[in-house]
């Protein structure tokens, strides 16, 4: 068995057996694969894709490509949420620290920006001091003394994932189900919760852009999950437009931090409310809903959620103070209308492709995020404009963002007609 002979079968568009994706997983991990070789094999996959069973054993074979942590001992009851991916997603940061404020504990190994997509870990890294690189043990510890811990990937805990999810960003191989469904479970397989509420998001601005893609996407994880005896719940979310008014990565933390606060964003607040709801039912704390959204509230009012962040970011070495005064980027400037009526459309995309443009994201893998670049939406859809008013306001670090304006203008359709009302929440599976 050879890489050569592997990556042309999948070229060729033919099923490959458990053991040829196993020494290519296995391989690509040691390193005797070359980067090189893995990108022909990803991009193989991206064209021709895979069956459901080609699926599973590339999802157990990454997951087993490391260590896998086993928390048992911890509670009956490990709880992690993940998603999909989408412009200005900062949802994790606050549904996490509200679920831990329940008292379910709460263990979660996140992602960095993957293409035009921001990533949790390059978030939580914008606050001056605080680690995802924490041991494993720490990790637990944590887990155990304040209920929730906010990781990245660690080298021991699907490996080949990292490297794999770092080459994906750098070859156009983003928006594919089964490397992100193999991405995603892999590493909830490995990371050891045993209930599991998965964000997946649809539109422009995500990897799946239909309803369509995303419901495929969902049901094939939630197989997965159950195959691994994970209980999974997906929440099918919609992402042409951007979540909330922060897009870049300490914005982003400001924003997530207000809300834990109390200061919410409409859209942010049903997609919160939503998943949380659900997460306090697997875990065994409510079967209603709508009386899980009431308690949901009251712990925010109580300070009991924000309570929970700010332990979550001093327990992993992070300045808690930061929070209440988030550094500003060098220029802020603001976006205008050239014309008024109504926020038709408010494409995500390029929004996304814009806040990559100021440094909030990756071009490359080696690439350095600017922390405090981004961008701040004043207008969304159904919002009414008018000419000269502020539709966004651009955070940079770079004097020359013409080009970047530009981009944002041409985000926004503006009609005389007031659009339908937007949906936050397409569907649960």
């Amino acid at each position: 068995m050879n890489i050569i002979e592997i990556i042309s079968k999948k070229r060729d568009n033919k099923k490959l057996s458990k053991e040829e994706i196993e020494y290519f997983i296995n391989g690509y991990t040691k390193g005797e694969i070359t980067d090189y070789q893995a990108a022909a094999m990803v991009m193989a996959i991206y064209i021709n894709g895979m069956d459901y069973e080609e699926i599973k054993d590339l999802t157990i074979a990454m997951a087993n490509s490391g260590e896998t942590l086993d928390l048992s001992d911890i509670s009956k009851t490990i709880i992690d949420k993940h998603s999909s991916g989408g412009v200005g997603d900062k949802i994790t940061l606050i549904v996490m620290p509200i679920i831990a404020s329940f008292g379910i504990p709460v263990a979660k190994m996140s992602g960095r920006g993957l293409g035009i997509t921001g990533g949790t870990i390059d978030k939580l890294e914008s606050i001056p001091g605080y680690r995802t690189d924490i041991s494993l043990e720490e990790f637990k510890n944590n887990i155990k003394e304040i209920g929730i811990s906010l990781i990245g990937q660690t080298k021991d805990l699907a490996p080949a994932d990292k490297k794999i999810y770092a080459l994906r960003d750098t070859i156009a191989c983003t928006d594919s189900i089964p490397l992100i469904a193999s991405s995603i479970m892999s590493k909830k397989i490995a990371a050891g919760a045993n209930k599991l509420v998965l964000e997946v998001t649809c539109g422009n601005g995500a990897f799946m852009k239909s309803q369509e893609e995303a419901e495929e996407l969902s049901t094939l994880m939630k197989k997965i999950g159950e195959l691994a005896g994970i209980e999974t719940i997906c929440v099918v979310t919609n992402m042409d437009q951007p979540i909330g008014k922060a897009v870049g990565n300490s914005l982003e933390i400001e924003e997530a931090a207000h809300a834990l606060k109390g200061k919410m964003e409409e859209d942010v607040k049903q997609v919160v409310l939503t998943i949380a709801s659900y997460i306090i039912k697997l875990a065994g704390q409510g079967d209603n809903l709508e009386e899980n959204k009431e308690k949901i509230l009251e712990k925010i009012q109580s300070g009991a959620a924000y309570e929970k962040f700010t332990q979550l970011v001093e327990k992993q070495y992070g300045e808690v103070e930061y929070l209440s005064n988030i550094q500003k980027a060098k220029y802020i400037v603001p976006v205008k209308a050239e014309t008024e009526g109504y926020v038709e459309e408010l494409q995500a995309e390029e929004i996304g492709k814009a806040s990559l443009m100021l440094g909030a994201g990756r071009q490359k893998k080696e690439d350095e995020i600017d922390h405090t670049s981004g961008i701040i939406l004043e207008k969304k859809i159904g919002d009414k404009v008018e000419k000269g008013e502020v539709l966004a306001y651009i955070h940079s670090n770079k004097e020359d963002i013409e080009e970047t304006k530009q981009k944002i203008l041409n985000a926004y359709m503006i009609d005389l007609e007031k659009p339908e009302e937007y949906k936050h929440i397409l569907n649960i599976i």
